[in-house]
């Protein structure tokens, strides 16, 4: 590792090399050699689009809002690690229980000879649902979203999904059936996806809210839906937030249908958009939660929030559980969601929150560009299919991590850490203007 390599968490961007460095450069290209082609042609495809070098930089570091890379390149991360670092990367008291556990106990035995610490974590989480709950841990989001629908298919029997165009859940199988982000996700592997799958289209504005629910009518008279899988705000998918009162209006007609709601909180949850849960804020009555991302602060882990009363269709279980896993409640994984978790929710942090939110609306704003912010999930809508590639790729070689938002990459996405300073926001919104200008 570069010696200069490790940031404080509060620098603004230092970049003393091309992009990737030398270093960097030969890592990328062991990668290229070693790792499945359909990962690696994606940096072709891209350099091909915008006619520059996509390969990416190495991380080897990072704490707070900064990362670093293999090359000594120190980077502030708009994205929190895909939204998973919410309270900042290598947060102390996520390494210290991280560390705690390690030295008692890596593993235990699942759902034969659970933790103590598993045990805790779903005490913790069950008592943080708006209703009496029960809890399905997972390694990510898309096992938590393959636990909600599960769960809709014991509880009412159904196989049918509605689920949103332009949504993304995870690219497991139960997930990517239900994946409208991009029909691309499932072509080719559509022989093997459950068939009863629907879509209807998410409405990004008040005149577009009566349509969608009238496809979604339409979609659940047929009678074969089971789960109603949403979420609050479209991540992936650019950052659509929908009109005032359509969650509650589509969590009525799931019920009215005999459907299961399953709301996909993975990215929105845990404060990022600022409450807890952003679908019960809205009104809505869901019936399973899923959280993941921002819960282990770094960690893998997951976890599926289940009604007491829709948790029942489980039934008890009378020897080898019909969904586990190896790892399911992992040691390790728990004691970082327990630190997180106390980290979230202490009153700093949702300071915290809404003074980088605060920050992000203003610098984003003085843009000019068309901005749609929910607390710490923002796009900057960029006119052009394709566009926020290449502006990505600009203001990495400024310094600032960001990505691209929507299924035509018009949209530049951001979600960042809470602990990002106003300096560093700052810094990304002046390298913003510049990158747009031209």
């Amino acid at each position: 590792m570069h010696p200069a390599a490790i940031p404080s968490g509060t620098e603004l961007p230092s970049v003393r090399t091309a992009l990737p460095g030398p270093l960097g450069r030969s890592l990328v290209d062991a990668l290229a050699d070693h790792e499945c082609p359909g990962l690696t042609a994606r940096r072709r495809r891209r350099a091909e689009a915008t006619g520059a070098s996509h390969d990416p930089v190495v991380w080897t570091a990072a704490r707070g809002a900064n990362v670093a890379d293999v090359d000594g390149n120190v980077y502030v991360d708009l994205t929190a690690g895909f939204g998973a670092a919410l309270i900042g990367h290598t947060h102390p008291r996520v390494v210290a229980a991280v560390r705690a556990q390690s030295e008692r106990m890596l593993h235990a035995l699942g759902d034969v000879y659970p933790s103590d610490v598993k045990v805790a974590l779903e005490r913790r989480l069950a008592a943080m649902a708006p209703w009496p709950a029960r809890v399905i841990l997972g390694l990510s989001g898309a096992d938590a979203v393959e636990a909600g629908l599960k769960t809709a298919r014991l509880h009412t029997k159904r196989a049918g999904v509605l689920a949103f165009e332009g949504a993304y859940h995870g690219l497991s199988y139960g997930a990517v059936a239900a994946c409208g982000y991009r029909e691309a996700f499932r072509v080719p592997f559509a022989g093997q996806l459950n068939p009863a799958v629907r879509f209807a289209p998410y409405p990004s504005r008040a005149g577009e809210m009566s349509a969608s629910l009238r496809s979604v009518d339409v979609v659940l008279a047929a009678g074969d839906i089971g789960a109603v899988l949403v979420e609050p705000v479209l991540g992936r998918g650019g950052v659509v937030v929908p009109p005032a009162g359509f969650l509650a209006a589509l969590g009525e007609r799931a019920a009215a249908a005999g459907a299961a709601l399953v709301v996909d909180e993975i990215y929105t949850g845990l404060h990022r958009t600022g409450p807890r849960f952003r679908s019960v804020a809205e009104g809505c009555a869901p019936d399973v939660i899923c959280l993941g991302k921002a819960l282990g602060g770094g960690v893998p882990v997951s976890a599926c929030l289940i009604r007491e009363d829709v948790a029942r269709a489980w039934g008890e279980s009378v020897g080898e559980a019909i969904h586990t896993s190896t790892f399911l409640g992992n040691p390790l994984a728990c004691a970082a969601a327990m630190a997180a978790l106390d980290v979230i929710d202490a009153p700093e942090t949702r300071a915290d929150i809404a003074r980088a939110s605060a920050t992000l609306a203003r610098v984003l704003g003085a843009t000019g560009l068309t901005v749609t912010a929910v607390g710490l999930l923002a796009a900057v809508r960029l006119g052009a299919p394709g566009r926020a590639i290449g502006v990505m790729r600009a203001l990495l070689e400024r310094g600032y991590v960001a990505l691209p938002g929507g299924a035509d990459a018009d949209a530049l996405t951001l979600t960042p850490p809470c602990c990002v300073t106003d300096a560093q926001l700052e810094g990304f919104g002046a390298a913003l203007r510049e990158v747009v200008a031209g």
